[in-house]
């Protein structure tokens, strides 16, 4: 069994970094970050018409990512997009959260993949989508999305943004490129009465969504939502993984370059064990990330998100802590990946929810032994 990227999806990785790395530069990030990133638009983005402020999307970047088909990769060649699969998918996210690539980047490649106008829309990003999950987890970018996806127990349902910010109210974020909101999710038409709504509310009707990929769960796994949260969590995850291993960069870059007592601080046994500890945390999160993918097993996704987390968040401490007191300052950018990675850690499946899949797994595998 081979487990090596194929030269088509080495190139894929290799063209999205390429992509970000020259639209999305680190001084981008840093005008995101400040406060003081103008519109990729003219300014005419959701007709506020002024600069992008606080986590402001840049439409033209989201256009741009569209045209060179982050959101279509699994969609299918017939219906216009690349004709890829979840793999693929994932090396593309890693490769965004490696940027710090901001906005709600998992949203809209799920809605890509559902059906209708939502879906072509979001496949060539001319359409912001969000998502709103019953557990109430915040709403992130909701001032610059056009609908939200809302997730019932069972049901998706697209709702205009418009609407979802009449019940929701900003909330702080600790990382400043991710505005959230908090809102009270609302279950779905369909969950609340098990069928599609009353005659003459046919309009209601067709706000629920149905996907065009096949739902390959389990039993009791089964449902479209569920099948999208798993999903959501697994690219979740591969965003985490794309952070943490560019803070074992850094901190490798500045051991290399940083010098005390005459000589590079990476000389330092300490200093070398904490950049070792990163190195097999993220190598760590890459094979259980990259398995999952492969699998879709809803186990294997629960460890990937995990791990993946779990390397972002230290991986991110340590390189702060190996930048020393200059880690802190507002001018490093490690501290903007251990706030993403915190964002991250709380979105689409915590970790308590994870142990709680992984712990269902194993009960499930011991009364089948037993």
């Amino acid at each position: 069994m081979d487990f090596q990227l194929t030269d088509d999806q080495r190139a894929l990785r290799t063209g999205m970094r390429e992509l970000l790395e020259r639209r999305f530069p680190r001084t981008r990030l840093r005008a995101v970050v400040d406060g003081d990133a103008e519109r990729g638009d003219g300014g005419a983005a959701r007709g506020d018409g002024g600069a992008a402020r606080g986590g402001g999307l840049d439409r033209a970047l989201w256009r741009e990512l569209g045209a060179a088909g982050l959101f279509a990769l699994r969609v299918p060649e017939s219906a216009g997009g690349v004709g890829l699969g979840l793999p693929e998918v994932v090396l593309a996210f890693e490769e965004a959260g490696r940027a710090l690539l901001p906005g709600p980047l998992v949203a809209t490649e799920l809605a890509a993949g559902l059906s209708g106008s939502l879906a072509a829309g979001a496949a060539r990003g001319e359409t912001v989508v969000t998502a709103l999950d019953e557990g109430g987890a915040p709403v992130e970018h909701l001032a610059s999305a056009d609908v939200v996806l809302a997730l019932g127990p069972t049901a998706v349902e697209v709702i205009p943004a418009e609407e979802a910010a009449r019940s929701a109210a900003p909330m702080r974020s600790v990382d400043p490129a991710t505005p959230l909101h908090r809102t009270t999710p609302s279950r779905t038409r369909l969950d609340q009465a098990g069928q599609a709504d009353r005659p003459g509310q046919a309009h209601q009707a067709d706000r629920t969504v149905q996907a065009d990929r096949t739902d390959q769960a389990g039993p009791g796994r089964s449902g479209l939502a569920a099948r999208l949260r798993r999903e959501a969590a697994l690219l979740t995850a591969a965003q985490q993984l794309g952070s943490a291993s560019r803070t074992v960069e850094l901190a490798v870059d500045h051991a290399k370059h940083r010098t005390q007592f005459g000589r590079p601080i990476g000389a330092f046994q300490a200093v070398q064990h904490l950049c070792a500890q990163m190195l097999v945390r993220a190598e760590s999160a890459r094979s259980v990330v990259y398995a999952a993918a492969v699998t879709e097993d809803p186990g294997d996704i629960a460890a990937a998100k995990l791990l993946a987390d779990e390397a972002a968040v230290h991986n991110a401490r340590d390189c702060l802590q190996v930048h020393g007191g200059m880690g802190f300052t507002w001018e490093a950018d490690v501290h903007l990946h251990l706030k993403r990675a915190w964002v991250r850690a709380g979105q689409w499946q915590s970790a308590a929810e994870g142990e709680e899949e992984l712990a269902a797994g194993l009960v499930s595998t011991v009364e089948t032994c037993l």
